[in-house]
């Protein structure tokens, strides 16, 4: 295989991990009638905590108490992004509900650029955000709204917070751990919110599909994908997120945007894209898992 049919390989696969993670997101609103956004979030954490444990084995002994402050705040990033984020779906768009989530990672690739010209994309994404009102934001859900900019700055919380982790523990490890923290701090929530509904087979099962399309797949796909891609094409290529996010809502629960709301979730998209290329090759690339 040459390097560029390599490259475009990979570039295939974290496309499909987003696709993926996006069908995850479409199930689970799906859901949300029987089991309630933060039951699937427990759900989903669950799961996940109980897949990657079993990948991963982390050692538990000898770590300072500086590394367990570091997985311990990244668990609960954790369970904060996605209870922020699957409480907006559950009063907005896919499409809209990533592209305003982006925003978090967004911004914060613009403050680690330091270069004026990292504003102008910062400025193009207020624009397709201004779009994203479709005409008037007392068309969105105010609290819908709310809840996607808090998973938009648990986003950017995330990935401060996993770059100290990995620095303590290898990657997979220290993931794994932190959503056992998650899924622990998810649960009086997600009980309370899903009730009976946790007593049903078919709703567990599907939680595990959630946990499986969102989480596992995707992951193993991105790490698959980073061993032949540029760091830089990989942040480019997440940077489709709010655009594959509109084609599931579309496709998977017939979420169906005006022309004003497409225009904004494509400046987004751009800006995202521009906002990376700005960024110090040495930055890291941030990962969702939401």
């Amino acid at each position: 295989m040459t390097p560029r049919s390599g490259g475009s390989a990979a570039a295939g696969l974290v496309v499909l991990g987003l696709a993926c993670q996006e069908v995850g997101a479409s199930v689970a609103v799906l859901l949300f009638p029987a089991a309630g956004p933060l039951g699937m979030v427990m759900l989903r954490l669950v799961f996940s905590a109980v897949l990657l444990m079993a990948i991963a084995r982390p050692a538990l002994r000898g770590r300072s108490r500086a590394d367990w402050h570091a997985v311990i705040l990244f668990g609960l990033v954790l369970a904060v992004m996605n209870g922020l984020f699957y409480l907006a779906l559950e009063r907005l768009d896919l499409g809209v509900t990533v592209t305003i989530e982006v925003l978090g990672p967004l911004l914060l690739s613009v403050i680690v650029a330091r270069r004026p010209v990292a504003w102008l994309w910062a400025a193009l994404a207020f624009g397709g955000v201004v779009l994203l009102a479709g005409g008037g934001w007392q068309d969105l859900d105010l609290l819908g709204v709310l809840f996607a900019l808090g998973a938009a700055a648990s986003w950017a919380g995330y990935i401060l917070a996993s770059e100290r982790v990995g620095r303590a523990f290898s990657k997979l490890e220290g993931l794994a751990l932190a959503m056992v923290i998650g899924a622990v701090a998810s649960l009086p929530f997600g009980v309370a919110d899903a009730g009976a509904a946790l007593l049903n087979p078919v709703t567990l099962a599907l939680g595990a599909a959630v946990a499986v399309l969102s989480s596992a797949i995707p992951y193993a796909l991105e790490l698959s994908a980073l061993r032949r891609l540029a760091a830089s094409a990989f942040a480019i290529l997440m940077s489709l997120a709010p655009a594959i996010a509109t084609g599931a809502g579309l496709l998977l629960l017939g979420q169906v945007l005006t022309p004003l709301e497409l225009a904004g979730i494509a400046l987004v998209v751009i800006a995202s894209i521009g906002a990376v290329r700005t960024v110090p090759r040495a930055a890291p690339p941030a990962e969702p898992v939401a």
